[in-house]
């Protein structure tokens, strides 16, 4: 599966002037991937410095492995790679002994390769099992389960929460009604349900009728959003200061939570709006670099469509 991993890293430019790496610094890549940024970025590190990448899918720690590691002496720095959940970033680093991080670099989302590999369930464009783990090692809900055991009233919650879909009541009631026939276990025999559910005029714009589906029900499998928020307030903790903490978004759920905890730690006073000073005595403890988000080019969307969605948010510890 290594040979699947040719990801084309959205924003690179963007995120190399962002990060603001030196020689000397250590990067942590949470989202490595198959290493599209972190190549790049091991260049600018250099022998003196260190790489840290994390990933939970053994398919992209060996692509990237194979890639950083054919780099030449004089451009490879220390690199280290480990398997696990950026939510475990605590335990993660303090596996590394390190005493702190110069840049981190989130790449949110899920990447091409887990998108095209029918057996991965990730995709409502091509048939294969209802699985959408990020890692199937450590976690043992699947999609399949979500859609043939929740009720209509969470799963309607569910759709709608991950991905506003405002016909998520009606989704989740047909598909309760199509497992009363049978169990729903393909992407294709889902996306069939979601069609039905969605009246005709509606389908016909806003891209594929599946799309906001899929989204919401992957995010509950991986419970994303929550191991996103843990995994932003970790990193904050690790950054060494002036270190920045750049991250890239590709829908409007992540975006606000990189949005509030960027926010959160640039404004950590808690006194009442009418104290006329503070008096909690809480000082900010980040910069937020980026008060809009960074957006791909016209020309780099026509390279890479995936990447139309995509927001740059950058803060830097203070």
């Amino acid at each position: 599966m290594t040979e699947e991993y040719r990801h084309i890293p959205v924003l690179l430019a963007e995120c190399l002037e962002q990060l603001d790496l030196q020689s000397q610094h250590t990067f942590v890549d949470a989202t490595l991937g198959g290493a599209g940024h972190s190549l790049e970025v091991a260049r600018q590190l250099g022998p003196q410095g260190t790489l840290i990448g994390i990933d939970q899918d053994d398919a992209a720690l060996a692509a990237a492995s194979k890639r950083l590691n054919a780099l030449p002496d004089e451009q490879r720095p220390n690199i280290e790679l480990l398997h696990g959940n950026f939510g475990d970033m605590d335990e993660l680093l303090v596996s590394c002994e390190i005493p702190g991080v110069d840049a981190f670099l989130f790449d949110l989302g899920v990447s091409s390769p887990q998108l095209d590999v029918k057996a991965r369930g990730f995709s409502f464009k091509e048939n294969g099992p209802l699985d959408m783990r990020m890692d199937p090692s450590k976690h043992t809900l699947t999609a399949a389960e979500i859609i043939n055991t929740y009720n209509a009233t969470d799963l309607a919650r569910i759709i709608r929460r991950n991905s506003d879909e405002k016909w998520a009541s009606r989704i989740a009631e047909f598909i309760v009604k199509r497992r009363e026939k049978a169990p729903i276990e393909t992407s294709a025999d889902l996306v069939e349900v979601i069609k039905a559910a969605i009246p005709a005029s509606s389908r016909r714009a806003g891209g594929h009728p599946a799309k906001r589906t899929f989204q919401a029900i992957r995010i509950e499998v991986n419970s994303e959003l929550t191991v996103l928020k843990a995994g932003l307030e970790a990193a904050v903790r690790w950054l060494n200061p002036g270190g920045r903490l750049v991250v890239i978004s590709y829908h409007s759920l992540e975006d606000r939570i990189v949005k509030e905890t960027m926010a959160a730690g640039a404004n950590r006073c808690t006194c009442p709006p009418d104290f006329p000073v503070c008096a909690c005595g809480r000082k900010p403890i980040l910069e937020v670099i980026t008060r809009k988000p960074i957006t791909p080019t016209e020309e780099e969307i026509e390279r890479n469509p995936r990447a139309r969605s995509a927001k740059l948010r950058v803060a830097r510890k203070l």
